[in-house]
């Protein structure tokens, strides 16, 4: 009976170190892929120079929910977008039951007097969360270009000219999205873990993944979709957490791809502390799990190149790796204890710790120096704290997303967003 107990804690083990060894090769080749490019010189695309006279109408939306300052902050800051302003729509899409809709009414209404177009959108209810509340939006307009921001990201006065001229060059052009950092990257180690493994996300996965042509995901925020793309792919739906993940994969199984753009990045907020990251991650990560349970299927069966197909499938399905992690983590030390020795693992040790630390180098180390982060020896202890973390969430997490795998269905609830002025905290809500 034990002999049959040990075989199958063998035998799990060796199944979760398969699939983290599988998902640690797909990284490596979007690595792979990024330096290809660096050797190849490959840039952004250049936005083309557009007469104000003939750039499109926009409508740029914030969806918000229980965010006075926030927003407030958020208003001032997208009225100065260098836009024409008969050209530009606001559309603030309210669904708060605090203090905020007043606060913003007063705002909106002091930024009409400068020129500013800005319709404040509430709903009779909340249904869809984010996603009905965009959803509700357009059914009010008709722009042909729908810019996204959180209401705590601060966008650069040049950021829609950087961005919307470029759907003009290419007609099956879906979404544009822009790199995104965060202010407050530098607050504590888990800000700075985290700001690390951002950089990594937006200037090695998303910009490859870019310009090899696979799919990459419109991050819902800092980015700018084509209003025909969206009503191709069949609008927002909200059955996901990740809502602009799922439908960033319909449009482009329905023909359109995206551009990535690294300038001018757009300044945004992380958690601070370890429960509302873990919150933030957890949100994420089932959301992911929703949208992989009903796309790997169409994605696979789609006409796309098997390299295609494999590496959209291995950015919508990375997220298993939290459970995978998990339960490896137990069948490898239940395998030591009835061993009695590492012996049996020594090998399969050897080549996830390599990838390992080829994953984290090389996903972190470019943009860190790209972008000038800090010292040599920060850079260190910053990655150094990342596996852990990482462990950290797979026992965290790891079972909710399971529950998910199951049909459980989740709760939004929204990360505290700070005010930039007086770093004042804003209460976490469900959404």
């Amino acid at each position: 009976m034990l002999g049959l107990f040990q075989f199958l804690v063998d035998a799990v083990a060796m199944v979760c170190a398969s699939i983290l060894m599988a998902i640690g090769i797909g990284y490596l080749i979007v690595i792979g892929r990024f330096c290809y490019d660096q050797l190849r010189g490959v840039r952004d695309p250049e936005a083309p120079a557009i007469p104000d006279t003939d750039l499109p109408r926009v409508v740029l939306q914030i969806p918000v929910f229980n965010e006075p300052l926030v927003t407030e902050q958020s208003l001032r800051c997208v009225a100065l977008l260098d836009w024409p302003k008969d050209r530009l729509r606001i559309q603030l899409l309210d669904d708060s039951t605090d203090e905020t809709s007043a606060r913003a009414d007063a705002v909106a209404a002091e930024l009409r007097i400068g020129g500013a177009v800005i319709d404040h959108v509430r709903r009779a209810d909340r249904s869809g969360f984010k996603a009905g509340a965009c959803a509700h939006g357009l059914t009010l307009t008709d722009e042909p270009f729908i810019a996204m921001l959180d209401a705590d990201f601060r966008p650069p006065p040049n950021w829609l000219k950087r961005t919307v001229p470029l759907f003009l060059t290419d007609d099956r052009i879906g979404f544009v999205q822009s790199r995104c950092e965060f202010q407050n990257f530098e607050k504590n180690w888990l800000t700075r873990a985290q700001g690390l493994v951002q950089d990594g996300h937006y200037l090695v996965e998303q910009r490859s993944r870019a310009h090899a042509g696979w799919l990459f995901q419109f991050n819902g925020t800092g980015g700018v979709w084509r209003r025909a793309t969206v009503e191709d792919a069949g609008g927002w739906s909200d059955y996901s957490l990740c809502e602009d993940l799922d439908l960033t994969v319909r449009a482009a199984l329905q023909g359109w791809h995206g551009l990535f753009v690294s300038e001018p990045p757009i300044p945004g907020q992380v958690p601070e502390g370890i429960r509302d990251f873990r919150r933030q991650q957890r949100r994420w990560s089932n959301g992911f799990v929703q949208v992989a349970q009903k796309t790997v299927l169409p994605i696979w069966r789609s006409p796309w190149s098997l390299t295609r197909r494999v590496m959209a499938i291995s950015l919508i399905a990375h997220q298993i790796f939290f459970p995978t992690a998990a339960i490896g983590l137990i069948a490898f030390v239940l395998g030591v204890i009835l061993h009695g020795s590492l012996a049996p693992f020594a090998g399969m040790l050897e080549i996830i710790g390599l990838m390992t630390v080829l994953v984290a180098l090389g996903i972190t180390l470019p943009p860190y120096l790209a972008l000038k982060r800090g010292t040599v020896a920060d850079y260190v202890k910053t990655v150094a704290s990342i596996p852990p973390l990482m462990i950290y969430l797979a026992f965290a997490n790891g079972a909710k997303i399971l529950q998910t795998l199951r049909g459980r269905k989740s709760t939004f609830k929204r990360t505290p967003k700070l005010d930039h002025e007086a770093a004042t905290p804003i209460d976490a809500e469900v959404e």
